[in-house]
């Protein structure tokens, strides 16, 4: 009885750990990611929210850079729009862009300028640390976020066949 108790009291904490989970569906596969949303709420939510609106839903991936991000979040598919409504940098140190996989908010020049807009890494991007708000990380379809980063682009990093998000 007691070696139960012990194993349930280990269980627990992870079961209760309440973290959003989101399912992108693209025209290359589906991908998964786990969201922060007790380390950098701010961020977590505004990204929740925009989904909630159906934001992302119809929108291509603007910009593939092969070995560094994906990105995504723009209106206009250009990587020049945003949803009109601007957040904070929201750093968390226990969050970094060690990995592929890594969920990060893009932004302008200004710090506090993010958005809608954000990315996802191809590999591990230490030199982003501390600039950027990490938000999450890809935990399922990582070969379907790598086989958008190889996608073929233009001279402004923009996919020759787009690639659609289509939830």
């Amino acid at each position: 009885m007691i070696k139960i108790l012990i194993c349930l009291l280990c269980i627990i904490p992870f079961t209760l750990s309440g973290q959003t989970v989101v399912q992108w569906s693209t025209s290359m596969g589906n991908f998964t990611a786990e969201l922060r949303e007790d380390l950098v709420p701010i961020t977590s939510y505004n990204f929740i929210n925009l989904i909630n609106e159906q934001f992302y839903d119809n929108l291509i991936f603007h910009r593939v850079v092969s070995g560094f991000v994906i990105q995504d979040g723009c209106p206009n598919g250009t990587g020049y729009g945003g949803s009109g409504v601007t957040i904070p940098l929201e750093i968390h140190p226990a969050l970094g862009h060690h990995s592929a996989g890594t969920l990060g908010m893009a932004r302008a020049a200004d710090p506090n300028s993010a958005s809608s807009q954000y990315y996802i890494t191809l590999a591990p991007t230490p030199n982003l640390n501390g600039n950027y708000a990490v938000f999450g990380y890809v935990i399922d379809g990582l070969e379907v976020v790598q086989a958008i980063g190889l996608v073929e682009t233009n001279n402004n990093d923009m996919p020759i066949e787009p690639v659609h998000i289509d939830s």
